[in-house]
């Protein structure tokens, strides 16, 4: 018998409400930043990497430090404020993609409890229809197209799932 109900956490309705209002009010509030880029656009201004962001951070340092040795044709107001959001974006990316792993791992758990239901009630469909009760052979017939019948061994589906479990 497999484990099911790996996954017992249900949000209610006032929860999902509650997340939906958040996450439309992170988006408002986001909204003055967002940019769309074009695959072109983001091939050419694309993301420095970290041995660059160590030097940004080192003009940074020199900046603070030493401003007397900054080049005066950098507008270094708007380095610092570019700078400071650079921060808080990364902040901000870091803490929802921590926040979309848990989602897509709790997802997981909830398509692995809904797949292997839907395993049981297919036995328990193909045992009614082999008993000729009315119905079930015409659901059995529906749900035939998700099973393998090539002839390679008793495969079962894999769950459709963003993070396929190891």
């Amino acid at each position: 018998m497999p484990i099911t109900n790996l996954n017992n956490a249900h949000l209610t309705a006032a929860q999902v409400t509650a997340a939906q209002d958040a996450l439309t009010q992170l988006e408002n509030a986001l909204a003055v930043v967002n940019v769309n880029l074009t695959p072109d656009e983001r091939q050419q201004y694309g993301s420095i990497n970290e041995q660059n962001k160590l030097m940004v951070n080192k003009v940074n340092d020199y900046r603070r430090d030493s401003p007397n040795l900054s080049v005066s044709d950098v507008d270094w107001a708007e380095f610092n404020k570019d700078f400071a959001s650079r921060g808080v974006f990364e902040n901000l990316i870091t803490r929802l993609d921590a926040l979309t792993n848990k989602l897509k791992n709790a997802k997981t758990l909830h398509d692995y409890d809904n797949y292997q239901s839907a395993l049981d009630d297919y036995a328990y469909t193909t045992y009614k229809a082999g008993s000729q009760a009315p119905g079930y052979e015409t659901k059995m017939n529906e749900m035939k197209q998700f099973f393998n019948r090539s002839g390679k061994g008793k495969e079962k589906p894999a769950p459709d799932t963003d993070n396929p479990t190891p």
